[in-house]
């Protein structure tokens, strides 16, 4: 089997599990003996552009010739069995599953946040939840707000690819949406929900999972609003210092002067800036509860499954795909506000038991390693490519 896999990479100072996600999935799929063949793009090119290529940077998310050209000459050449897209924006855009479809290459997509109906993807405004796009035929509130980047010009382009491309989300295939919750959402976006499978992300399998325990909280992760840094804060500094162990945490972003204030505040609280996967690990394994404070509805954060690889339960808010992941048998959800979670964190000593890092790692083994999440993957493809066979969908050339 031969795999195209089309990606667009996040902006590389903003940490992007989804990034992280397509590399490990095209090493999986080439340790499982699939062909692939990428068609990667970075958001980091824009950098070097011309003032004048850049003016032409508000049409990309709608239609990129170059990109859509070049891709076009790549299933040409390589003849793919079929296209798994993972994020077209701003540099590939949608119409690339109108040139796959015209090439006779079924469609598979992977759905790793909510851009099909939210412009910035996060269903998340103003410090709050934000679903008032959903519905409207024209998303004008994003526009209104300049939900993209932060800019209502850059969000004009951005809107009117979700308006344009209405159309062409119905020519996938098939869509792998990580979460039950993410599938429902996508149902709700006008996807017909026989086209959706649920396959969740997968961390590597440490194999040995220490479940003698750790102690102390880790968060890892984005310094941003949505990510809940801010909240976990302000709960933390509700509790005695040295009460919960210490908080270790992970990451970068916006907000880290604020990470770096509470650092210097409190002496139970430390930084460790951003971690390669192994330090990352070696950070979970070491502590006895990982915090996950989002105030946005996530869709499937990879630091969950690494936590329950690890055997370590988890404290998390109860929003977008964390419920179906996170039950009270393997951690703790709370509401995403202050009180639920210093509430929550009171529960850390509780959660530390030998019985639930013990289910947590089963939960892991059962539902989210490797051997499961990528026999689901391989699964698809083979469907994808029957059920396109028996609509006579792929030829041996290009379609005339």
């Amino acid at each position: 089997m031969k795999v195209l896999v089309v990606h667009n990479r996040y902006r590389s100072f903003t940490p992007s599990g989804e990034n992280v996600v397509v590399e490990a999935d095209i090493a999986a799929l080439r340790e499982r003996g699939v062909e692939v063949i990428s068609y990667i793009r970075a958001s980091d090119e824009i950098e070097s552009w011309s003032a004048t290529k850049r003016a032409s940077l508000g049409l990309l998310p709608i239609y990129s010739p170059a990109a859509l050209h070049e891709i076009r000459r790549l299933i040409r050449r390589e003849r793919p069995d079929l296209l798994h897209l993972h994020n077209p924006f701003p540099l590939v855009s949608p119409a690339v599953v109108r040139v796959a479809r015209k090439e006779r290459v079924p469609v598979v997509q992977s759905v790793h946040n909510h851009r099909l109906v939210c412009v910035k993807g996060t269903y998340f405004r103003d410090g709050k939840v934000c679903r008032d796009c959903l519905g409207k035929p024209v998303p004008w509130p994003a526009v209104a707000h300049g939900c993209y980047q932060q800019s209502r010009l850059r969000s004009v382009p951005m809107a009117t690819s979700l308006v344009v491309h209405r159309g062409t989300w119905q020519l996938v295939d098939r869509y792998l949406a990580l979460t039950p919750q993410m599938r429902d959402h996508l149902v709700s976006a006008g996807i017909p929900a026989e086209r959706i499978t649920v396959r969740p992300n997968t961390v590597r399998d440490p194999k040995h999972a220490d479940l003698d325990g750790g102690s102390g909280v880790v968060f890892g992760g984005r310094f941003s609003e949505e990510k809940g840094i801010a909240l976990l804060a302000a709960a933390w500094r509700r509790h005695p210092e040295g009460s919960l162990g210490t908080l270790t945490i992970a990451g970068h972003g916006p907000l880290q002067p604020m990470v770096e204030a509470l650092v210097a505040a409190r002496s139970d609280v430390r930084f460790v800036g951003q971690l390669d996967d192994v330090q990352m690990a070696q950070t979970i394994r070491s502590a006895a509860v990982v915090v996950v404070p989002s105030t946005c509805p996530e869709a499937f954060p990879r630091v969950v499954v690494e936590a329950l690889s690890h055997g370590r339960p988890v404290l998390a808010t109860a929003l977008g795909g964390l419920p179906g992941i996170v039950t009270d048998d393997v951690g703790a959800l709370v509401a995403p506000d202050i009180d639920s979670l210093t509430a929550g964190l009171a529960l850390v000593p509780s959660l530390d038991s030998p019985a639930v890092r013990a289910r947590a790692r089963q939960r892991y083994e059962d539902l989210y390693s490797p051997a499961i999440v990528y026999a689901q993957l391989l699964a698809v493809y083979d469907e994808v490519l029957e059920a396109c066979r028996q609509r006579q969908l792929i030829s041996d050339g290009p379609a005339e």
